[in-house]
């Protein structure tokens, strides 16, 4: 089963997000023979989530509410 992707993680230029490892940026596991993949935060912004269809679960439970009247 794989890990559930994190929307906003703290530090995410210190793990490779390639693959489901998650590894450290400077043990990579994985053996594709390049760099660290960026997470979809550092390369779209803080709400990459909200535009295109990523097929991620934890989307609508990790955004926040509307406080406005309906």
């Amino acid at each position: 089963m794989a890990r559930k992707f994190p929307l906003r993680p703290a530090r995410p230029e210190r793990i490779c997000w390639g693959c489901d490892k998650y590894c450290a940026a400077d043990a990579l596991q994985c053996g594709n023979g390049s760099g660290r993949t960026m997470h979809p935060a550092e390369l779209l912004g803080e709400d990459w989530y909200e535009h295109g269809d990523w097929g991620l679960d934890e989307e609508a439970s990790e955004r926040p509410k509307d406080s406005g009247d309906s």
